[in-house]
């Protein structure tokens, strides 16, 4: 179909018959179904929360209306649908423009199926494509009841939305260099395409009480699949067993970002590639069996793994393994493994030394990676915030058919790669790229900014990711062309709120979006993350030093890596320059830009990045009595944060039971002082805290809010009835768990000081 034609609405499109000989036959049942269960939700024939976990498990979900458009102004035209006021939200669920997530497994496109995506752009969509940090694409401003016309005529070309959501596994996720990266063991591949296909919509893995990912990285070293953040990972290994090389995986278990991070756990060093799926497979019915599925807080597998012990769960899955019922589908993949899954399009030939297009020596630089296979390089496409327009994406798959054919890969850092280009094409495609402004430099450097959707569309977001992720960029495309190399390899990932869909926690600096109470007013922050490491497939996770106003970043920012470049040693890294100078050194660096001027003195902190409206004002009333009210609470709210920050530094210094007494404290004077907001004494003694939080805050709701629930407030239970053996780790997560409590409880207090004086508990005078 065109793009110029309008796009067919509904069930009874004309056009789906012509399809059909293009769809598998259970692909089609599968859509025919979504399509039967969208007309009986529109009876009122189907329950909410069934309905809800249907669309999400293909893909579909809502998305925010308060901030009705994009902050970076990337899309070429305006939004497909500019009747009534998005800033007021949709009256129904059909009024409701929201996002399709499209699965994407390991990355890999063709340009058949980039056209397409590029059809559906335009046709359903704003215009734009994002790139996800798990090699998804996502579509923006989509009907509910277009979403079967896209599965359609993504099926036709290979492509599902099926389980991109819900409570199962995700997309499967890979290296984008796998089968051309020089250090690489071994392609991973096409074992990231088999083991995508054997478990979506396998029986085993329908019973989850929360999302599966799975990672596959073809060495330890670099960040490749990020497999140290999976639910399941795998990397690359291989074995002498009787005088042959076998290959296989190093196979991890148990990792997750979210709120608080867990780091995967070694469950075998080596599995023989024909073992794999089955174990896969012995995993999920596992993890279905006695993973949580009531409370969704502790729902991951990640839990369920810190609870049993890697051993006991090892010993679990042994056993579940011997049960399993032989498969043909586990190996059938291995008798197709050649030594390379790709072949070039063009006859290796190297770049000569004629006359190079402006622009392009600093973009080889940072956007071009020598192969393994010699006279080959991948180029990356830099995506500044991982969109690309509809006409970008079609003008794209004609370069990938000029260039290199079908081997396009999505990349976790939101860009693009073209691999097999031949070395004398370089300077070719860099102008065509240059004409469809795709040829920009600094990829994988510090201006090469991750950011999720932020408040731009997530429900979820609290500060504008996007908005500030476009300033710093601006802002570091200058400190890239000085050619610091220290400073240009950091990473800077931004997530508008705590759940780390930007993957803060594995950045040299990360970001993540907070509010705090500036008189009457909210004012949007960002949490500082420091020590995070990208390499070593995620090799270690940042803690959270303290929240910044969101203008306040570029300087925070900038004082930072300026501190870093004048008192590195060595090739010493940003990790270890943190190690030794210390978090609290660092904090105490940026120390006077937490303070908020008045809105007064400057309106601009009052407003997020990208968006010039007042970022919200909460009705407080002039009452003394109240305001004294919520300063008495006030001292002990700052006392828990002193807390919880002196606790990152025991952690950092080894002592690990010091710091897990320190971050309880944190939680309990945190809670105290939402408590004492109600009850204008309570005794310090943990107890009488915990039964009068979780009476008049917890059990009534008021701590709930539509990001997390009670799901903090089940940090503090946790560890008051559960103290922890501690551990390093176990103190870790405790630390990180305070952490948002204490954000948690922030938000809780603004929205009582929003309530009128007489809601507030019986707190009328003093």
């Amino acid at each position: 179909m065109a793009a110029s034609e309008p796009a067919p609405r509904g069930p009874g499109m004309t056009w789906k018959r012509a399809l059909a000989h293009a769809v598998p036959r259970e692909l089609a049942a599968e859509i025919e179904t979504f399509e039967n269960q969208i007309a009986l939700k529109k009876q009122g024939k189907l329950d909410d929360k069934l309905f809800a976990e249907t669309r999400l498990r293909r893909g579909v979900y809502g998305q925010r209306y308060d901030n009705g458009r994009r902050n970076d102004g990337v899309a070429e035209q305006s939004l497909p649908y500019p009747s009534g006021d998005l800033t007021k939200g949709p009256e129904t669920l059909w009024d409701a423009p929201g996002m399709q997530r499209i699965k994407i497994p390991f990355g890999g496109l063709t340009a058949a199926q980039m056209r397409v995506l590029a059809d559906l752009a335009e046709e359903y969509s704003d215009g734009v494509c994002h790139v996800t940090t798990r090699q998804d694409i996502q579509l923006h401003y989509v009907h509910l009841e277009d979403t079967p016309a896209l599965a359609w005529r993504l099926a036709a070309v290979g492509i599902t939305t099926r389980e991109a959501c819900g409570n199962s596994v995700r997309n499967v996720t890979a290296c984008p260099l796998a089968g051309v990266c020089p250090d690489e063991t071994f392609d991973v591949t096409p074992y990231a395409r088999a083991t995508s296909r054997f478990l979506m919509g396998h029986p085993d893995t329908q019973e989850f009480g929360r999302k599966f990912k799975v990672a596959f990285s073809g060495c330890g070293g670099h960040a490749c699949g990020l497999v140290s953040m999976h639910d399941l990972g795998a990397i690359a290994t291989t074995k002498q067993v009787d005088g042959v090389t076998r290959r296989g995986f190093e196979t991890y278990v148990g990792g997750g970002l979210g709120t608080v991070p867990y780091a995967a756990q070694v469950l075998d060093e080596f599995v023989p590639e024909e073992e794999f799926l089955p174990l896969a497979q012995a995993i999920s019915r596992v993890f279905a069996r006695l993973g949580e599925k009531k409370q969704r807080s502790r729902a991951r597998i990640k839990f369920l793994v810190a609870q049993l012990g890697i051993e006991e769960f090892s010993r679990l899955v042994r056993e579940e393994r011997a049960r399993l019922t032989p498969d043909e589908r586990w190996t059938a993949h291995l008798a197709g493994v050649p030594a390379e899954t790709e072949r070039p399009l063009a006859v290796a030939r190297p770049l000569n030394g004629g006359p190079r297009p402006e622009g392009f020596d600093r973009w080889h630089r940072t956007n071009v990676t020598a192969q393994r296979q010699p006279g080959y390089a991948v180029a990356t496409i830099t995506l500044p915030l991982g969109d690309l327009t509809a006409r970008q994406m079609r003008k794209l798959a004609d370069l990938a058919e000029t260039y290199v054919k079908d081997t396009v890969r999505l990349t976790v850092e939101q860009n693009i790669v073209l691999r097999w280009v031949a070395d004398a094409d370089l300077p070719a495609l860099y102008s065509a790229l240059a004409d469809i402004g795709l040829a920009e430099p600094d990829a994988s450097t510090i201006a090469d900014i991750t950011a999720c959707p932020g408040t731009d569309t997530c429900k979820l977001g609290i500060a504008s990711s996007r908005g500030l992720a476009a300033e710093l960029r601006a802002r570091l495309a200058r400190v890239v062309q000085d050619g610091n190399e220290a400073v240009e390899r950091l990473h800077i990932k931004i997530s508008g709120c705590f759940n780390s869909c930007a993957q803060h926690h594995i950045a040299d600096i990360g970001f993540y979006g907070v509010s705090r109470k500036v008189g009457r007013y909210t004012v949007p922050h960002f949490q500082v993350v420091l020590g995070g490491q990208w390499d070593q497939n995620a090799g270690a996770y940042g803690l959270a030093v303290g929240a910044v106003p969101s203008k306040r970043v570029p300087e925070v920012l900038e004082r930072i890596v300026g501190r870093y470049v004048q008192e590195r040693t060595g090739d010493e890294s940003f990790r270890k320059f943190v190690e030794r100078i210390g978090k609290r050194v660092l904090k105490e660096s940026f120390a006077d830009l937490a303070t908020v001027p008045t809105f007064e003195e400057d309106p601009s902190f009052y407003s997020d990045w990208g968006d010039p409206r007042v970022y919200t004002i909460a009705d407080m009333g002039v009452g003394e009595c109240a305001g004294e009210v919520v300063e008495v609470g006030a001292f002990d709210l700052a006392a828990a944060e002193a807390q919880v920050f002196e606790a990152q530094i025991q952690l950092e210094e080894g002592d690990s039971v010091r710091a897990d007494a320190l971050a309880y404290r944190a939680m309990l004077l945190a809670a105290r002082s939402l408590v004492k907001q109600e009850l204008m004494s309570v005794s310090e003694e943990p107890n009488d805290v915990v039964r009068e939080f979780r009476a008049r805050f917890h059990d009534t709701g008021l701590f709930h809010d539509r990001f997390a629930g009670g799901k903090f407030a089940e940090y503090l239970f946790h560890r008051h009835d559960h103290p922890p053996a501690v551990t390093p780790d176990a103190a870790r997560r405790v630390v990180e768990e305070a952490q948002l409590f204490l954000e948690a409880t922030h938000a809780c207090a603004a929205r009582l000081a929003a309530r009128p004086v007489s809601a507030v508990g019986g707190a009328v005078s003093l």
